[in-house]
């Protein structure tokens, strides 16, 4: 028992080797991203007071009402959320948070000059929201990707989801829907809504750039008909099954699941064969964002 415990890696010792995996790329992703980020903050949404959430929303606020530098806004914020975070969260979860939130306030600042080197049409403000947003959301997704963040409203996040023991989701809509809903009473309610619009596309390219494009589908099937269906899978959709032993939480019957990966292409096919051979059948099917492994 000694020995096995002896050889078993420790925790602190799989975190250390997580985080100097592929180290040169995350630091050069992290860079690319906030840069990403900054430019969209500078180009698109500070010139259109497009809040969206975080403390780059709050220094759009602070630097419409006393016209307070969001380079400088967002360092003090960073500092001091770094501070509470390492006394609320421990060190190892500040770690992640500091480069991050060191990078980005400097990185605002030396991209606040460049709307004096590129041009854009201030009279399309739809348009300049969209693109702000895609921009925005492909450098924070490039960030998440490469285990770091901006610290920032994160931080709050996080204490948030501790101490009122909520999901970190709801943490992060009730901090930056507050943010976001604020500036009705400073820009009005069109602003209002192109932040809502920003919001929503920041989140939706962060995950895609941190988990991709789904190109598969994975299936878990329950069925009285596991054989049929197990050949259906092999011998016409020449794809691999994989079949675990389960038992029915009401009815404690023993039942097999079937589990099987295949392209996104073929859902279609596997879906109708799985009613064609038994209409009774139950199955889960979710988006495979990275597949690896097997024959």
């Amino acid at each position: 028992m000694k020995l096995f415990e002896r050889r078993r890696p420790k925790t602190d010792e799989i975190i250390k080797k997580v985080n100097h995996t592929k180290i040169i790329r995350r630091y050069i992703e992290l860079v690319v991203g906030i840069f990403l980020a900054s430019i969209a903050f500078n180009l698109f949404l500070l010139p259109n007071n497009i809040v969206f959430g975080g403390l780059s929303g709050l220094s759009i606020i602070f630097k419409g009402l006393w016209n307070i530098e969001p380079s400088l806004f967002i360092l003090v914020g960073s500092i001091i959320l770094l501070v509470v975070s390492y006394f609320t969260l421990g060190l190892e979860k500040t770690k992640g948070s500091i480069l991050g939130s060191l990078l980005f306030p400097l990185a605002i600042q030396l991209t606040s000059t460049i709307g004096t080197y590129v041009t854009v049409d201030t009279s399309q403000v739809l348009l300049l929201a969209l693109f702000g947003g895609v921009l925005y959301g492909l450098g924070a997704g490039l960030i998440f990707k490469a285990g770091f963040t901006t610290g920032g409203t994160d931080i709050i996040n996080q204490i948030v989801s501790k101490y009122a023991h909520m999901s970190l989701g709801n943490a992060m809509l009730l901090s930056d829907g507050l943010i976001v809903f604020s500036s009705v009473f400073f820009f009005g309610v069109t602003r209002l809504m192109y932040g809502i619009i920003v919001l929503y596309i920041i989140s939706i390219l962060t995950d895609k750039v941190i988990l991709g494009i789904s190109s598969s589908k994975a299936f878990y099937i329950i069925t009285e008909k596991d054989r049929e269906i197990k050949e259906y899978i092999l011998t016409y959709l020449n794809h691999g099954v994989t079949i675990f032993d389960a038992r029915g939480g009401y009815t404690k019957e023993k039942q097999k699941v079937l589990m099987c990966v295949i392209p996104t292409s073929e859902y279609f096919k596997l879906k109708e064969g799985i009613f064609q051979i038994d209409p009774s059948a139950f199955f889960v099917a979710s988006d495979a964002y990275e597949v690896s492994g097997g024959a």
